[in-house]
């Protein structure tokens, strides 16, 4: 008797494969991942178009500044570089005292000992990329060792990026294996898993990439790496958000949302804010459950809240 089965994706599996396969394939089944494009852009726009200009007021411009993973992630990020841009976040709770700092500073892992080093404020934490960004094309000891070194130097959270070569070649297990692996290294420090949503072409792939890296361990579900065209899209988190809501209506486990590349004005900011209320509702709204990933943002929000430009950061 042959040993392989053929599956409905056209490639044989040894019977352990099979067990893996469909060990993924079920926890897929309990979610609805067979999703209709158009249908996602036409909720996703008839949700904004509703509900966006309620969100557009000072207090929640406060709270999405808080939200901000405020970031550096440039090829000529120096210790110098990266000493100045967390000594402005020093600075801003003697310059703003009555509002609330950024969530996090998020830099390269070889950057983490300066910002610890440097870091003086209350409630931001530290956020390294890691895994081999933005590709996630090295190997599986690497990517350990470099979240491992990451968090010695001082992280707090660490983002990585799924290997997306092996989410669309329908390797499950492989993609998963690595998030499992990962946020053993992390133990209780929180993992966000970057889906880089603009490569995996549509709304039903998100989907899945969505629910397969929270089964996997993520604590966070992240859009974009901001390397790739296109970066965070409302469709894209509308469709995460989803698949959060789902998740813990399955399980009981809340995952964080963080939207990050190519948020570009207050109005993108308020967007996702308004996706992740409406769909996700207020207990989601907390630095601990929403994320911002941006470097502009920042100087923005804080014009609108003071109610003039203002280049703080």
């Amino acid at each position: 008797m042959n040993p392989n089965h053929e599956h409905a994706c056209g490639c044989e599996h040894t019977h352990e494969e099979e067990s893996q396969y469909n060990k993924y394939e079920d926890a897929l089944s309990k979610y609805q991942t067979n999703l209709k494009d158009d249908e996602i852009a036409e909720k996703t726009a008839r949700l904004i178009e509703k509900h966006l200009e309620e969100n557009n007021t000072k207090e929640v411009k406060k709270f999405l500044f808080n939200c901000i993973d405020l970031t550096t992630l440039k090829c000529t990020d120096s210790d110098t570089s990266v000493m100045k841009f967390t000594e402005k976040v020093n600075e801003f709770v003697d310059r703003y005292p009555d509002l609330k700092n950024v969530a996090a500073i998020c830099v390269y892992p070889n950057m983490a000992e300066i910002v610890n080093d440097t870091l003086e404020a209350d409630d931001v934490k530290i956020a390294c990329v890691s895994g081999g960004f933005p590709s996630s094309q090295t190997f599986i000891e690497v990517k350990v060792a470099e979240t491992a070194m990451a968090i010695h130097s001082g992280a707090d959270e660490i983002d990585i990026v799924i290997s997306v070569g092996k989410f669309l070649s329908g390797d499950y297990e492989g993609m998963c294996d690595e998030i499992e692996e990962l946020k053993e290294v992390c133990g209780d420090k929180h993992l966000k898993v970057i889906l880089e949503t603009g490569a995996l072409g549509s709304a039903s792939n998100i989907k899945k990439a969505s629910i397969l890296s929270m089964y996997s361990g993520a604590d966070f579900i992240k859009t974009s790496t901001g390397k790739e065209s296109p970066a965070a899209t409302p469709e894209a988190a509308y469709v995460m958000c989803q698949a959060i809501k789902e998740y813990f209506l399955e399980t009981g486990r809340k995952v964080g949302f963080k939207p990050a590349g190519g948020i570009n004005s207050v109005h993108d900011a308020l967007v996702y804010y308004t996706i992740v209320k409406e769909l996700l509702g207020e207990e989601w709204l907390t630095n601990e459950l929403f994320r911002l990933g941006t470097s502009r943002m920042a100087n923005l929000l804080l014009s609108d809240i003071v109610g003039s430009e203002t280049k703080f950061f």
